[in-house]
């Protein structure tokens, strides 16, 4: 048996979740002399209900499983909602997504245009921006004064240099964006695309080393806070839609959390 890419990123991430687990957290007692950090492949399969051989290849990414064992594991592990998805999308009965059309329909731009003066942008997949409106132009920067291959939202977080004073927040948002791409890239290793986006990503100093953690996440809507160079600070909610007719689609709308946010995206956008 031999891992293919898949398979050894899912054994890695457990690998490293197990090592983060002490007996304690999975109320087992902790036995003098112990030199493995966190757990032992023998207590997690146990934890589990399943033999210590299969989760050992499992690990190796020798085997394919089901989501019922899958699910036992991340049980054993302790896993949040995020890294339970993030596992369980490596079932064999999973295949790869389609890939998505690189046009937008009529339909969608002219909602993206209708949000003005909110920031509204279409995504694909690997979050590369296919249309903006003018308040997402003023808010950030017009991805059209961009090259091609930076009309991306990892880009503009992890390599635009203002975004790390314009996202209050930053050092939370990127990690959390970063956690979605690692979770969405491991299901597609053959995707030159993600190849390409890694490859930046891990030029950052900061991406690298969260990179390596292993750190997954699932979006979520929040509230993001922007210093902006002449709006000042605004609270901004994220609202992700998917585009049922454009398949790999994603609407993403920034809406203001209060009167002052709503005034200040006005102002934006007459001075711009």
């Amino acid at each position: 048996m031999t891992a293919d890419g898949p398979r050894r990123e899912l054994g890695a991430f457990l690998r490293s979740r197990r090592e983060r687990l002490t007996p304690e957290d999975a109320g087992m007692p902790d036995a003098p002399g112990r030199r493995t950090p966190g757990l032992r492949r023998a207590e997690v399969a146990e934890l589990a209900g399943i033999s210590l051989s299969w989760y050992t290849w499992l690990e190796q990414g020798r085997v394919h499983t089901s989501e019922q064992v899958l699910r036992a594991v991340a049980r054993a592990l302790r896993l949040d909602a995020a890294e339970t998805a993030h596992v369980l999308s490596f079932t064999h009965e999973n295949g790869p997504p389609a890939a998505a059309p690189t046009w937008v329909s009529p339909n969608l731009l002219t909602l993206v245009q209708s949000m003005t003066p909110h920031p509204a942008v279409v995504l694909d997949p690997h979050w590369d921006l296919l249309a903006w409106n003018a308040g997402y132009a003023t808010l950030l920067t017009d991805p059209a004064r961009l090259h091609p291959k930076q009309r991306n939202l990892l880009w503009l977080v992890f390599r635009w240099p203002p975004a790390r004073t314009l996202l209050a927040d930053w050092e939370h948002d990127a990690r959390a964006l970063l956690g979605q791409f690692r979770s969405r890239a491991a299901r597609r290793p053959d995707d030159p695309r993600f190849a390409e986006l890694l490859g930046e990503l891990l030029s950052d100093e900061d991406a690298a080393r969260w990179y390596e953690r292993r750190e997954t996440a699932a979006f979520q809507p929040a509230v993001r806070r922007f210093r902006h160079p002449t709006a000042g600070e605004l609270r901004l909610r994220y609202v992700k839609l998917a585009a049922v007719d454009e398949p790999g689609h994603h609407f993403l709308a920034y809406l203001p959390d209060d009167r002052e946010s709503e005034e200040a995206l006005r102002r934006l956008q007459a001075d711009g």
